[in-house]
């Protein structure tokens, strides 16, 4: 995985730490097989980012990974279909998708329905139209349990898991 890198000067914690290690190593989360994950799944790099909340973000992104294999798949129809309470049971078994395992299950939940409304259930609708970068911010400022901060980071995700090149785009 080898894309532009990005002004992310202003940007604080885990996800500048670990595009600190990108631009250091190729290696975003440290673990090749975990980066991988995260870069094949727009429903992976998305969720990493919902879950990167008072956990190390390394940690957040491969949540996702964790969830997957637990119920074996990311699809959010499939989540977004699930009971809530047997989400919740999922998240918390040991290692635990999130440390917060009732609310990040509550939130992955209400999340993979608002993209089954809105996006029919493809996460990349978020982002694969070209639009511009306050455009996308815009959009993930919809999406639940995405704050201004997490809206504003999409963008620095998207680029170094690979599933948008924002080099060109004003940050």
């Amino acid at each position: 995985m080898s894309v532009p890198l990005l002004d992310y000067g202003d940007l604080e914690g885990g996800l500048a730490r670990m595009m600190d290690r990108y631009r250091d190593t190729g290696s975003m989360i440290g673990d090749a097989e975990a980066d991988a994950f995260v870069a094949a799944s727009s429903e992976a790099v998305l969720l990493g980012l919902l879950f990167d909340q008072r956990v190390r973000a390394e940690f957040a992104f491969t949540g996702p990974k964790r969830l997957h294999d637990r119920i074996g798949t990311l699809d959010f129809r499939q989540i977004a279909a699930m009971d809530v309470d047997a989400l919740r049971e999922t998240f918390a078994v040991v290692p635990t998708v999130h440390r917060f395992t009732n609310k990040m299950a509550e939130m992955t939940h209400a999340l993979a329905s608002y993209v089954v409304e809105h996006y029919d259930g493809a996460p990349e609708r978020l982002w694969n139209d070209g639009c511009d970068a306050a455009t996308l911010q815009k959009r993930a400022r919809a999406l639940p349990g995405f704050g201004a901060d997490k809206s504003m980071k999409l963008k620095f995700a998207l680029h170094y898991f690979g599933f948008r090149d924002f080099s060109s785009t004003p940050v």
